[in-house]
């Protein structure tokens, strides 16, 4: 059977799976823990290692934070760094199974500058293996946390000066968060050079980089999707809509920014998408073909699991809110909230949704000599006629802001974790979470997902993490203006996170958080969590993001 990487989709995949190399560096010169670190951001010249030699005695944090952790759960421990569980990587060689624990330190470099590192950054600072966390380029709230070393000057889109910061800083993992890098193929170009790096190659990262590719596998190796049809020419589309009738589906083909996806309830909707994709050219390259799908009806959930190329393992259940307003209402956004675990996920759903979505996949692109490795994120529709999930998309990154409440609730240590899904050694492999529940509540500029102020003061961040036990403040786009105040510097700009006994725990000190926040400019919705505190008297429709 021919692959589907010869049909012009995309060149063979040359040395996809991502093999990280046995061996891995150490800051031994340094001799710091990631937590000498804080409050350190380096935005422009160059990063020295004697900034670096002093700490700042800021192990105190780690130790706070953690007892935050203790009066939520109920366990009465006073925690420090090493209190944290030991990972234990169970891996086998050549059918002969050993287990040991891995011992290694390891200082990570992260890749972005949202919400989404930040909480990457977060988890991999409380990691026990952890030497160090870089962030690149980072943000004003990363660096000022004490979460990361952030390095500001370090220009992302050019593999060769990634390459040549994780050399001189013994760099023994690299963390990619975002999806354009990815799709540039910064992965394929770290591990030639030999630097162990979680997140796929760029022909892997097609899965979320064509919406056509990504469907052509499901057709391949049945995996239960929306049917679909893409088309180039406008008039061919029209006709299938036509054809079809409303509600209706249209989907850029490429990255569209999460704006490429059109739910048209008439076929006027439906024509003028295909108008503005293909014939006004409205997403550039991205929209020269479009996929158009059945519209399904149902609940949507996000399910992630790590990949190493030929194992998989899921992470806990999440779900997020797409539209800008309450009650689900207004236009598609990144996401404005998210809250984990997700009931409509239940545990016979999730073993359904490895076996018949997740594996298929993995499986799959190893079959077309193009191993995945990193994190798959499924956005799933569980159907209302059947019960069953369907996949509308893949994404090859961590989730935004799903990432956040997954975090804070994950146990283990995530360097050791990404490190063996590297190495192809997931097979035996298991997490630990915190019990309980964990929500994030996204505060954006007003204006958001259209046009917005940038430059707006932000005031009262820092009292607001500490108004409840369990608070996390995680920041996707703040800056710091002349007189140090934070300032808004994007759409989505802060995620106040909380973990609880249970979701509406989580949810009330959440929200306690955010009401101590004095941003004028900024807007939240009130109704995170909805569907799992307040059942719905009807199923709402589906709501899809490109």
């Amino acid at each position: 059977m021919a692959s589907i990487f010869s049909q012009g989709f995309a060149a063979k995949c040359t040395g996809a799976a991502v093999e990280c190399s046995a061996t891995h560096n150490r800051l031994s010169t340094l001799s710091l823990q990631v937590n000498n670190f804080s409050n350190c951001c380096f935005p422009s010249g160059q990063l020295n290692r004697s900034a670096l030699s002093i700490g700042r005695g800021s192990s105190s944090r780690v130790r706070r934070s953690s007892r935050r952790l203790s009066d939520v759960f109920g366990d009465g421990g006073v925690y420090s760094r090493s209190d944290f569980p030991v990972f234990k990587c169970f891996a086998s060689n050549n059918g002969a199974s050993s287990a040991s624990v891995v011992e290694e330190r390891v200082s990570v470099l992260v890749i972005g500058g949202g919400g989404r590192e930040h909480a990457l950054c977060y988890a991999l600072r409380r990691a026990p293996s952890t030497d160090a966390v870089f962030c690149a380029p980072g943000n004003a709230g990363i660096c000022n946390s004490g979460d990361a070393t952030c390095v500001g000057y370090l220009d992302v889109s050019e593999s060769s000066t990634v390459i040549d910061f994780c050399l001189e800083w013994e760099i023994g993992l690299v963390v990619i968060g975002p999806e354009a890098p990815l799709v540039a193929g910064l992965a394929n170009d770290l591990v030639k050079a030999g630097i162990p790096t979680f997140g796929p190659s760029s022909e892997a990262a097609a899965l979320e980089g064509s919406k056509d590719f990504m469907k052509r596998l499901c057709d391949k190796y049945n995996i239960p999707t929306a049917k679909y049809r893409t088309f180039s020419d406008p008039l061919d589309a029209k006709a299938y809509i036509k054809e079809q009738g409303a509600p209706i589906v249209v989907k850029a083909d490429g990255l569209a920014a999460g704006k490429g996806v059109v739910v048209a309830m008439t076929t006027e909707e439906a024509y003028e998408a295909v108008e503005s994709m293909l014939v006004d050219n409205a997403f550039g390259s991205a929209g020269c073909r479009v996929v158009i799908e059945e519209y399904l009806e149902g609940e949507e959930a996000s399910f992630f699991a790590l990949v190493d190329g030929e194992n998989a393992i899921a992470l806990e259940s999440a779900q997020d809110h797409k539209r800008v307003g309450d009650g689900d209402t207004g236009p598609n956004t990144g996401g404005m909230g998210a809250y984990s675990p997700a009931p409509v996920l239940t545990k016979e759903l999730q073993s359904v949704v490895m076996k018949s979505i997740i594996l298929p996949t993995v499986k799959g692109m190893a079959a077309e000599g193009c191993k995945f490795v990193g994190v798959l994120y499924a956005g799933l529709m569980i159907e209302k006629k059947s019960g069953l999930p369907k996949l509308i998309e893949y994404n090859v990154r961590f989730g935004d802001p799903e990432c956040q409440v997954l975090m804070v609730r994950l146990k283990s240590d995530l360097a050791q974790v990404l490190l063996a899904a590297c190495r192809g050694q997931l097979n035996g492999v298991t997490l630990d979470w915190y019990h309980g529940s964990a929500m994030v509540v996204v505060m954006a500029s007003k204006g958001y997902p259209g046009r917005y102020k940038k430059g707006t003061v932000i005031r009262n961040i820092d009292e607001a993490e500490v108004v409840a036990p369990s608070v996390k403040i995680f920041h996707a786009g703040t800056d710091l203006d002349g007189d140090g105040n934070y300032i808004a510097s994007g759409g989505r700009v802060l995620g106040i996170t909380a973990i609880g006994k249970d979701l509406e725990e989580a949810r009330d000190a959440a929200y306690q958080a955010v009401e101590e926040i004095n941003w004028p400019e900024g807007f939240y919705r009130q109704d995170i969590g909805w569907r799992a505190l307040l059942p719905p008297q009807r199923e709402v429709e589906v709501v899809m993001e490109g």
